[in-house]
């Protein structure tokens, strides 16, 4: 497999494993699906649309988007991740599964009628080229939906400053034993995501603005997710970010244009069509 980290590939296998998803209600599932799909083009897929989920993971995205369309392809580096996938997706008879990485060509090129990937191309070595490939399997016109982590260009300094300490934690955590990567996530769950979150909750609910508040965005979450999100926020080897701008120019290099963003938290989330 090309342009893959495997140390990353066995971290989601792993993280998958542990958070298969299956405990997500479905009025919380509905509500994570809509902070990222809310600006694609649903009205512009052509009837009996088929597309790609590019790392797949658990299959929670395609989960709500299979029902809606002919064919979905699940497409993960993650042989463990996929079965977890099917697993969660066995009675969705719509969804075919590939063992691959993002550069390995794994849909032939203009075959494709839409196209996403969520949290997943900041974590491979080379993210340009991996929307350059996922374009590739586009028709043209067709769109497609990239969520990449934020160089917190929309925050201020003192935030950015306490990603930089997290950072360097992420770097230790996630070189140690998954068993031990397991036990400080839930920790750092607990003692760090929980009391923020529930804290800005309880501000909103007074009517205090908490938008810029740490953490803020999983006020409305359950703990599991904010336990599948430490996981995968403090576990993962290799993870990049970009501005607003990069992503934008990334997309555009890619072949992609009418480039719309999201103004809402997850930053940055974005959907182009192909040229």
């Amino acid at each position: 497999m090309s342009n893959i980290d495997k140390k990353t590939v066995i971290s989601f296998s792993d993280e998958w494993t542990r958070f298969d998803q299956r405990k997500l209600n479905d009025e919380e599932h509905k509500f994570l699906f809509e902070k990222y799909f809310h600006i694609f083009p649903w009205s512009s897929l052509p009837q009996n649309a088929e597309g790609f989920d590019m790392g797949c993971g658990s299959g929670r995205w395609a989960k709500l988007v299979a029902p809606k369309i002919k064919k979905l392809t699940c497409i993960d580096p993650s042989s463990e991740a996929l079965l977890i996938a099917k697993r969660n997706l066995i009675n969705l008879h719509n969804t075919v599964f590939l063992n691959a990485g993002v550069s390995d060509q794994p849909l032939s090129k203009n075959s494709q009628d839409f196209g996403y990937s969520l949290g997943v191309l900041h974590h491979v070595p080379d993210t340009a080229q991996a929307l350059k490939n996922c374009v590739e399997m586009l028709k043209p016109g067709a769109p497609f939906l990239v969520y990449l982590y934020y160089k917190f260009d929309n925050r201020s300094k003192w935030y950015f400053k306490i990603w930089q300490i997290s950072d360097f934690l992420r770097r230790g955590i996630s070189r140690m034993p998954s068993s031990i990567k397991f036990i400080i996530t839930n920790l750092i769950a607990s003692l760090v995501y929980f009391p923020l979150a529930r804290l800005s909750l309880l501000g909103e609910k007074i009517g205090i603005n908490v938008d810029q508040w740490l953490l803020s965005s999983y006020r409305k979450t359950s703990f599991y997710t904010m336990r599948t999100d430490s996981r995968d926020r403090f576990g993962t080897p290799l993870e990049k970010r970009f501005t607003k701008q990069e992503i934008k120019i990334m997309m555009q290099s890619a072949g992609l244009k009418d480039i719309v963003f999201s103004e809402n938290f997850p930053f940055w989330c974005a959907v182009g069509k192909k040229n």
